[in-house]
């Protein structure tokens, strides 16, 4: 999903009557809605309110009433807002799920299925074909679980009863805006619960900045079983983002013994002859290639394997700002193209952290002098510093990870 940064992603986008725009023929007709109950007095207030918003913003009254019509507070959709997880993957079972065999398997096959489209898609925009099938893979399953929720009622609950109500507003009126466009209808207008849309989950304002109708049949159509206009707007983003044709996101390599793993860092690029310096090397022992300056990372730690990215890796993050995301895409893209697994033992053993467990292990942090920033759970770039020189001033590899074992050390 394209997030801001959700994701980031990564957490991570004319009413079709009224703009003369019909659905498009590949779609199938979604479900007929059950007759909404009646909605609270505040959602009514709130949708009142926020139609003059709506209008100063170009909308016109026409396409929101046709938009709103039947829209209500959408409970499952509240749910899942609410729901935060208590426990996530490590990084090895989040690329084991990425890069699986069904999907790699998928994935070949919709590259020999769609090899004419994806090579005139290359062509244009100048982005591998493999990262494209590995964001489609990663986002949708190949476009099989795209979404049904309407957009506008997911966004409308989450701008009246959600946790960023000013950011689902700002969604809100790109749907809005989108549906002014004509190029698609209330009805065809699903996605997920949080407003993410079509094959490779475009959130409104990133459909506004970056789609394209490919196809050219007038309609920019990321939600109809053809992926085409897609796979085409992805790579619109991507190459609008800074991809490099034909540069690797990463790959794998060894570090020698003795490796300071406070260098080991997404942000610490540097020529590839300075990593080479340092003892750096391919898998087999042989020299590092030249792809421009890299960086070393190392997710799980010193006890795990280690990985140097490229620019293009940045440029996946932004479509979803997570280190677990853009490795999986790399990695699947890789695996599609005939590569083979990571030859790295993960440290398997461990086991990751819940979430109360890692605001426990920043707040002890914090409390000994350590600026983590919020202790919200996630181990973002200040919480890694702040591990680094715990782990530094007690004698234990300043590696970054959050392990159950560090935690122990803080307590």
């Amino acid at each position: 999903m394209i997030r801001i940064p959700l994701a980031t992603l990564t957490l991570a986008l004319a009413v079709g009557g009224c703009a003369g725009a019909n659905p498009p023929s590949t779609q199938t007709p979604p479900p007929a809605r059950v007759e909404a109950s009646p909605q609270p007095a505040s959602f009514v207030a709130w949708r009142e309110s926020f139609r003059p918003k709506a209008m100063a913003a170009g909308i016109s009254p026409a396409v929101f009433d046709a938009a709103f019509a039947g829209v209500g507070v959408n409970a499952d959709v509240v749910r899942l807002d609410g729901k935060q997880a208590e426990f996530t993957k490590p990084i090895w079972e989040y690329l084991d799920s990425a890069a699986s065999p069904a999907r790699i398997e998928t994935g070949q096959a919709q590259r020999a299925a769609l090899k004419p489209k994806l090579d005139a898609i290359e062509a244009r925009y100048g982005v591998d074909s493999q990262v494209l099938l590995a964001v489609w893979g990663m986002e949708s399953n190949f476009g099989k679980n795209r979404g049904t929720i309407p957009v506008i009622e997911s966004l409308a609950t989450l701008a009246y009863d959600g946790r960023r109500k000013s950011f689902a507003e700002e969604q809100l009126i790109g749907a809005l805006r989108i549906l002014q466009s004509g190029d698609v209808d209330p009805a065809h207008m699903t996605g997920s619960w949080a407003g993410a849309m079509g094959h490779t989950q475009f959130i409104p304002t990133s459909y506004l900045s970056y789609a394209v109708d490919f196809g050219g049949d007038g309609h920019r159509d990321v939600w109809s079983d053809d992926p085409t206009d897609a796979l085409a707007s992805t790579a619109n983003y991507l190459a609008r983002s800074g991809w490099t044709h034909g540069q690797p996101w990463g790959m794998e390599v060894r570090v020698p013994a003795g490796f300071n793993y406070g260098s080991a860092d997404a942000s610490n690029m540097r020529p590839t002859a300075d990593w080479t310096a340092r003892g750096v090397t391919r898998l087999d022992g042989g020299r590092l290639p030249e792809h421009g300056p890299m960086a070393i990372i190392a997710p799980a730690g010193a006890r795990g394997p280690a990985f140097a990215v490229y620019h293009n890796f940045a440029v996946i993050k932004k479509y979803n700002n997570a280190t677990s995301y853009a490795m999986g895409v790399g990695h699947l893209g890789d695996r599609i193209m005939g590569a083979g697994p990571f030859q790295g033992a993960w440290p398997r053993g461990d086991r990751e952290l819940s979430r109360s467990e890692k605001i426990e292990l920043q707040e002890k942090l914090m409390a000994r002098g350590y600026a983590t920033g919020e202790a919200d759970g996630v181990i973002g770039p200040d919480t890694t510093t702040a591990i680094r020189a715990f782990q530094k001033s007690v004698g234990m590899v300043p590696d970054g990870y959050a392990s159950a074992e560090l935690l122990q050390r803080l307590r």
